[in-house]
């Protein structure tokens, strides 16, 4: 079935956009936590008129391209997310969010597929790039910060973003260490059960012999 996604979902598609899902996944994933809805041709219209309302303010020219690019070289786009104690976002800044913003701020249309941005996942100080036309091409400034806080200096955001690292390469190391062991100790169950397996064969085999024996002798005992 066709959906209008309400956010941006990692491997589906970006908000706004209308994408084809299985009902299942609508049902049991997407609806219940609001990231789309239904695509009805009265929504789709809807989105269509905005996205042609908003084209007429992209750069249809070199000239028009440097007047925007001008613009977004003086802007500094600002967004108050929350954030651990390490700088961590709990979620993220998306190209989508850069978009949504410069339409707010600047009533400046650009096309998302054109901000060359992973989605930002920690506070701190950012240039993003945009494509604005052919050959014209503008960083614009873009803060993240904590709500209710400020950003600290660029020291301490290399620090906390160093000690982050160190936390997850000790985790990760731990993690395979720990999977190192539960082989091991699979591999050494494995060799139990296989010895076991094989003490059991020759325990039978003796015991077969055995019986052949004496069911040999018993023959020869008889009067």
């Amino acid at each position: 079935m066709d959906v209008i996604l309400l956010q941006d979902v990692d491997k589906v598609g970006l908000r706004g956009e209308v994408v084809s899902v299985s009902r299942g996944y609508m049902r049991n994933y997407l609806r219940p936590r609001r990231l789309a809805e239904e695509a009805t041709a009265a929504r789709v219209a809807e989105l269509e008129r905005r996205d042609a309302q908003r084209a007429r303010h992209e750069a249809r020219s070199a000239e028009e391209a440097e007047t925007i690019a001008e613009t977004l070289r003086k802007t500094v786009l600002s967004f108050e997310v929350n954030a651990g104690p390490q700088g961590t976002l709990f979620g993220s800044v998306t190209s989508t969010d850069i978009v949504d913003e410069l339409w707010r701020t600047r009533k400046i249309r650009v096309d998302r597929r054109k901000i060359e941005l992973d989605p930002i996942k920690r506070i701190g100080r950012y240039a993003v790039p945009i494509a604005v036309f052919e050959d014209v091409r503008v960083d614009v400034k873009t803060l993240v910060v904590p709500i209710g806080g400020e950003l600290p200096p660029e020291e301490e955001l290399e620090a906390m973003a160093a000690a982050e690292e160190a936390a997850e390469a000790k985790a990760e190391a731990e993690a395979a260490s720990a999977e190192v062991e539960q082989a091991v100790a699979a591999e050494l169950e494995s060799e139990v059960d296989e010895a076991e397996a094989e003490g059991t064969a020759e325990a039978e085999a003796v015991e077969a012999v055995e019986s052949e024996v004496v069911e040999a002798i018993e023959p020869e005992r008889e009067p």
